[in-house]
């Protein structure tokens, strides 16, 4: 998952326009794009045009529902699980605990539309509540659906009551820095993909490529969008070049031609089983994006 494309899901138009702007993952968003009384609309606009418009998009699909706490997630499951969707985005994740009761009514909604048990993914945005900072090293081991791992800043900055998330310079203030680097450390200890969080200002095209090529040097594997135009800066920005799958693939060469050894040297450098660990996962990122290793 490179690109991940939010789209309202009460919105024909703009789910037309989200299928063909060529995302990793379309996002279909039942939760803060849509207006309280327009929830049960979304449902059924949603379910009705991913059943209806599914060969529109090479996209996988996910939903993002509302929050276990609202009381509404049993009725997002309800209307989009029939659609058979790829994954469910959870908002404002407090711990492992909230990904392992979303399983739970998962396995029963797949049992109902005759879907195989687990086949649903689960990417849950875990820095939404100061709870959910806190507790971001409870997903390692919590559910084999765990798809990945990202974060949030506008939901923290109002739950704490912080007037802004950056600082004068576009920068993230220490403790927005803390959860993002947060979410890049529970993912790699739950062992799936970190993916970075949204970049608002989709007119500063120069100042979104920059957060792209940072997030990207950082160990994210991927980024939200909220506009079709942002897809394509961060699809280039999170496919590896063709100079990195070249070298990569030389330092897992050398080490399985020495019998992967301890250390290896290489036209008179020295790598050692952390480069080789880098250079897997940079491989297994272009496999994803289809390039050839």
């Amino acid at each position: 998952m490179r690109s991940l494309l939010f789209v309202p899901g009460d919105s024909e138009r703009k789910l037309e326009k989200g299928f063909g702007a060529g995302a990793d993952v379309v996002i279909v968003d039942l939760e803060d794009s849509v207006a309280p009384q327009n929830k049960a609309a979304a449902r059924d606009i949603a379910a009705r045009f991913i059943a209806e418009r599914r060969g529109l998009t090479s996209s996988a699909i996910y939903i993002r529902v509302n929050d276990l706490s609202t009381g509404l997630t049993d009725d997002d499951l309800a209307a989009l699980v029939s659609a058979k969707p790829v994954g469910i985005m959870l908002p404002k994740s407090n711990s492992g605990q909230d990904v392992q009761q979303l399983s739970a009514k998962l396995r029963v909604w797949e049992a109902e539309n005759d879907l195989p048990d687990g086949s649903i993914k689960i990417l849950p945005i875990i820095t939404e509540t100061p709870a959910g900072v806190l507790a971001a090293a409870t997903y390692a081991g919590a559910s084999a659906r765990l798809a990945g791992l990202t974060w949030g800043a506008e939901d923290l900055s109002a739950a704490i009551g912080a007037r802004a998330a950056r600082d004068e310079h576009g920068r993230y203030t220490d403790l927005f820095r803390h959860a993002r680097l947060t979410t890049i450390l529970a993912a790699t200890a739950a062992e799936v993909a970190a993916i970075d969080t949204v970049f608002p200002n989709f007119r500063d095209m120069a100042a979104f490529t920059a957060e792209c090529a940072e997030a990207e040097r950082d160990g994210f594997t991927g980024k939200m969008a909220i506009h079709p135009d942002q897809v394509s800066v961060i699809n280039a920005a999170f496919t590896p070049s063709a100079e990195a799958v070249k070298q990569s693939a030389a330092i897992v060469a050398a080490f399985e031609a020495a019998g992967n050894p301890g250390v290896v040297g290489i036209d008179g450098k020295m790598f050692d089983r952390p480069h080789l660990r880098l250079a897997e996962r940079l491989l297994a990122r272009a496999k994803a994006a289809g390039i050839s290793v």
